[in-house]
């Protein structure tokens, strides 16, 4: 119960900086989501022509994080229906990794490897959080193994303006249901 209480606010947390990250910021690397966003569906204006959706960025999470030494916890946060186009959850089974520490660290350098690019990094008492991106997709990759919870999972979201304006609406209507 606690560990999906904490899936769930980083969630909101992921969802609250993919809003904000938007507006180029304090971001390093010098681009903003804002204007390679495509409301066609005509073209990355990334490098490779893969098509990057929901499914894509799924695979690509999973081939990352099991070559690392991860399982996907079944019991982690899931997407709600209406946004499971424009996120992605995957949370690992930390505590059937050797070393949480390396897989998550093995996982980001393969993502990297395959052209998501850092555009933040923050440390603190031992949790790690990275943001990560890739064409509109943005990846917040956390790392809260060092203590007694191994908590280790990734959320993706797609910052493209329907992306952003459904999950916009989703929270507006989760916001007046509470």
């Amino acid at each position: 119960m606690r560990k999906a209480m904490w899936v769930a606010a980083a969630a909101g947390v992921v969802l609250l900086v993919a809003g904000c990250g938007a507006e180029g910021g304090a971001d390093k690397g010098g681009s903003s989501s804002a204007g390679s966003a495509s409301t066609g569906g005509s073209g990355e204006g990334g490098s490779g022509s893969e098509k990057l959706d929901a499914a894509a960025v799924s695979k690509q999470l999973t081939e990352a994080a099991t070559e690392a030494g991860f399982t996907q916890d079944a019991s982690g946060e899931q997407v709600p229906a209406e946004l499971k186009d424009c996120m992605v959850s995957w949370t690992a089974d930390g505590e059937k990794a050797a070393d949480p520490k390396k897989s998550y660290a093995d996982t980001v350098s393969t993502l990297a490897g395959g052209g998501w690019t850092e555009a933040r990094s923050f440390e603190q008492s031992g949790s790690q959080i990275k943001t990560l991106k890739k064409s509109t997709w943005q990846l917040q990759a956390s790392n809260h193994s060092a203590g007694p919870l191994k908590l280790v999972m990734f959320i993706a979201t797609d910052t493209g303006p329907e992306c952003a304006a459904v999950i916009a609406e989703n929270n507006a209507k989760n916001k007046t249901s509470s």
